[in-house]
């Protein structure tokens, strides 16, 4: 993940579930009951309470349950727990409009009439605001998503239309007319200071309002169907959706951006003398992003599941234009390894666990047969994803001596975060030094484990979905080990290779050493999977970052010594197949965050640009009123 990858998933942490309706119901009587207690003066309090139930709180409750019903007639995708949300902020919004009003009238000679007058630009906003999210959830058009933005604006100008006796001025007579639509007798005395021209402004400003809306729309969604070809108000309604309720829409916006790709999935299996799996190490090479489980966010358990034996997912050598578009990409990835899984040559022999080094890469390898186990690592220093290009050819590399199929792991150990790490935070792209030295480095290593004496194989595994939970950085994997041993030799003792993966979004730098010191085995490497699942609320949540470190160390140990108990002589082999998937594309993933991010900051600037012209022409409304 880039910095500017990471300014836009950063967003999802100003955005939080949406409650059950009837909690957003709850705070907006409550609110409405205070707020009334403030604003009207009756002998009793309950008097107060229930004015400001009538006119603030029943616009709200009206709107949090009409609006869903009118928009889902016009096609829209508008719940009740959003629409009760939105009902209970526009509310918040009035309250804070007319509780300054009302602060400034009590300091100076403006009276009743600025409180009356900022109620109007309250009610025009609350639409305006009410307009933005419905266009921009329900994808409506401009007109069609007033009808369902204006309600709470027009159950609020009804109440007051009725309770101020505004129908006196419009000569209309009869009891009719006197019982339902002048009620004056039950309203507060300031109301009747309301007349037919308000009603006229409030008109006026909702349709001002409503041209800066669309105005503001065009400006910011050009950059998006320029660059993209696509609507921001797709990817913004998208967005909402995944963060508020956990939805797939923004698997739809994805799907516009995405590009077809042929991956490979290489997996490495392992099984015990009676033929029972043991476990399984499986690597699609995509990138399991790129937020909580949209597209292939949750890749990682996907897998897990899939296996019989313990599944290990590591993370593969793939940034993030390698994202699944949808979460349906995950099961032609299944399928993919279960047919290489079904084509597995077994043997019972391997290499010893090989190092090599060139400049920052560092490689572990291990044979398993023909095939060979390879871990990659840029620790201690910071490192991000490895680019596809470049693992493919670090495994061809690996493969120039006579090794068949490599299962090539990005360890994914080591970053150094979005605020340290500045623009350069590690990432393996063609071209760069760390690319060529990772190739330079396979090529020695698969002439090492191609020459190496193969000898007798024991596996052990242990793993703990632990106590900890996605927000302090590890995913419901948990922490897993295998340690792989080769038997002894006339020259040399068994030899034991230890893999520990973690299920998360890389590590603190330091944390991996700190580990390794702790591990009892010959030769050892931490991975983490890169689940995404961790990065709904933060973009930044490493191992390391919230979790204690003595714990995770303890832990470990923990589970080195449990599978150190379990080795057994087993079998294990690996096979790969191709699968074809869609994919973000070819910098489609930086495209769409610096547009994005480029929205933030020019945004910014124009909605304030915007609202200030349309609260200086409604300044010059109320004046030649």
């Amino acid at each position: 993940m880039t910095q500017t990858q990471g300014d836009l998933a950063a967003l999802s942490r100003f955005v939080f579930r949406a409650p059950d309706w009837s909690a957003s119901l709850f705070f907006a009587l409550l609110i409405a009951a205070i707020a009334g207690v403030g604003a009207f003066d009756y002998r009793f309090i309950l008097d107060d309470v229930y004015q400001g139930m009538v006119y603030i709180g029943v616009p709200t409750v009206v709107a949090a349950f009409t609006t869903p019903w009118v928009d889902a007639r016009l096609d829209g995708r508008l719940t009740y727990n959003r629409s009760a949300l939105l009902a209970l902020i526009c509310e918040a919004i009035i309250v804070v409009f007319l509780a300054c009003a009302a602060a400034v009238a009590a300091v100076t000679t403006l009276g009743q009439d600025l409180v009356f007058d900022v109620l109007i630009v309250a009610l025009a906003s609350i639409f305006a605001f009410r307009l933005f999210v419905i266009m921009a959830v329900s994808r409506q058009s401009l007109l069609v998503a007033t009808i369902p933005a204006s309600i709470q604006t027009v159950a609020a100008a009804a109440l007051v239309f009725v309770y101020s006796g505004t129908v006196r001025y419009l000569e209309v007579d009869g009891p009719l007319i006197e019982v339902f639509f002048g009620r004056t007798a039950l309203s507060p005395a300031g109301l009747v200071a309301i007349e037919p021209v308000d009603f006229a402004l409030l008109g006026a400003l909702c349709v001002l309002y409503a041209l800066a809306v669309h105005l503001f729309l065009v400006t910011i969604d050009r950059p998006w169907r320029q660059s993209l070809g696509v609507s921001v108000l797709d990817f913004i309604g998208g967005f909402i959706g995944h963060i508020a309720e956990g939805t797939r829409e923004l698997e739809s916006f994805f799907e516009q951006l995405g590009e077809d790709a042929i991956v490979p999935v290489t997996v490495l299996g392992i099984r015990r003398e009676d033929g029972t799996e043991k476990a399984r190490f499986v690597l699609p090479m995509v990138h399991p992003g790129p937020m909580g489980e949209i597209g292939g966010g949750n890749l990682p358990e996907r897998i897990a599941r899939g296996a019989e034996g313990l599944a290990f997912p590591p993370h593969a050598t793939a940034g993030h234009d390698f994202n699944l578009v949808t979460e349906r990409e995950v099961e032609t990835l299944l399928e993919a390894a279960e047919a290489a899984h079904g084509r597995i040559e077994y043997s019972n022999e391997a290499t010893r666990g090989f190092r090599e080094q060139e400049g920052e890469s560092k490689l572990l390898g291990q044979a398993v047969g023909d095939d060979a186990l390879v871990v990659g690592t840029h620790a201690p220093a910071f490192a991000d994803d490895v680019d596809f290009s470049v693992g493919l050819s670090t495994a061809s590399e690996a493969r120039v001596s006579g090794i068949d199929d490599v299962l090539l792991v990005d360890a994914h150990n080591s970053h150094g975060g979005l605020e340290n790490g500045g623009s350069d935070l590690g990432h393996v792209v063609p071209g760069s030094q760390r690319s060529f030295d990772m190739m330079t480095a396979a090529g020695r290593l698969g002439e090492t484990l191609a020459a190496a004496d193969r000898r007798p194989l024991r596996v052990g595994v242990a793993w703990s979905p632990t106590e900890w939970e996605p927000a302090e950085g590890i995913g419901p994997l948990g922490v897993r080990v295998a340690i792989f041993e080769a038997g002894a030799t006339e020259d040399e003792p068994p030899h034991r290779t230890a893999y520990v993966l973690i299920d998360g979004n890389n590590m603190v730098p330091g944390l991996r050493e700190t580990l390794l010191d702790a591990i009892d085995a010959d030769e050892a490497e931490v991975m983490t999977t890169d689940t995404h699942i961790v990065n709904t609320i933060e973009a930044d949540n490493r191992v390391g970052d919230a979790i204690d470190e003595s714990a995770l160390v303890a832990l470990v140990e923990e589970l080195v010594e449990k599978a150190t108990d379990d080795l057994e002589p087993v079998e294990a082999g690996m096979a790969a197949e191709q699968a074809e998937v869609t994919v973000f594309g070819n910098d489609r993933t930086e495209t769409l965050a610096s547009t994005a991010n480029a929205m933030l900051q020019m945004g910014g600037a124009l909605l304030l640009l915007v609202v200030g012209a349309a609260m200086a022409v409604s300044l010059l409304l109320f004046l030649a009123a």
